[in-house]
């Protein structure tokens, strides 16, 4: 398939490739795109996902937030795919130089990748909104109704809501690694969602890989579009 060798070549030439993933990347690992034709945005309930999954609904209902965010954006058993074991792998050989995800599932830690910069946050952190203390994952699953601090403060997943701000931090590590990067490759997302996707406009190299199963806005000035699987594509890949 010449895409794939093209990919191999730019790959190959490269030293500080960032990739920048959404959704579709943990899509093998059995977490639904919200964007699906059978993802979140697709199912019938009382309120949209941005409703559900807003700071308001967060704070006038908190219960029913928790209800909703308990039951549909919580995967504890989903593991890591190939596209998340070669994006580690090539950090390991020094080619990969940041992750940027739009993704909250913790996988790219957990198949080993170190530079990730989370966009949206992360489901594995949580926190006392009134004493700051710090809780896992296992302590929202195994908590019911609106999980308590024994403080007595209310938690809140680190994890940022419908009508919250991007962290800033994050952001400008974001910028800063996308525009140094010698290769930027898009992957598994729809670039819809800003403020985020508008990020992958600081890119400044002539090597930008899109790999996708549906077209994105940026195709047309990408170098190599790849319709596909992101773990299907990436495991092709020699590191």
């Amino acid at each position: 398939m010449k895409e794939i060798e093209k990919l191999q070549q730019w790959i190959d030439g490269s030293s500080r490739i960032v990739f920048f993933g959404g959704a579709g990347v943990s899509t093998e690992s059995g977490i639904p795109d919200f964007r699906s034709t059978d993802g979140l945005y697709n199912q019938k309930y009382k309120y949209p996902p941005e409703e559900m999954l807003s700071r308001t609904m967060y704070e006038r209902h908190t219960e029913e937030f928790y209800d909703f965010y308990r039951d549909k954006l919580l995967y504890p058993d989903a593991k890591p795919n190939a596209a998340h074991r070669k994006l580690a792998e090539l950090e390991r050989a020094g080619k990969l130089s940041a992750i940027v995800t739009q993704n909250i599932d913790g996988l790219h830690q957990a198949a080993g990748s170190r530079t990730v910069y989370e966009l949206h946050g992360s489901v594995l952190r949580n926190y006392c909104r009134k004493c700051h203390k710090l809780y896992d994952l296992g302590f929202i699953l195994h908590s019911t109704g609106v999980p308590r601090c024994e403080c007595g403060g209310v938690v809140k997943p680190d994890v940022v809501l419908y009508e919250e701000s991007l962290d800033e931090r994050t952001l400008q590590r974001s910028v800063q690694a996308i525009a140094e990067a010698d290769m930027l490759i898009i992957a598994g997302t729809s670039l819809a969602v800003y403020p985020a996707s508008g990020l992958v406009h600081y890119y400044n190299g002539d090597r930008l890989a899109v790999i996708n199963r549906s077209p994105t806005p940026l195709d047309a000035h990408a170098g190599l579009v790849i319709s596909g699987s992101v773990g299907a594509v990436l495991d092709q890949i020699r590191v």
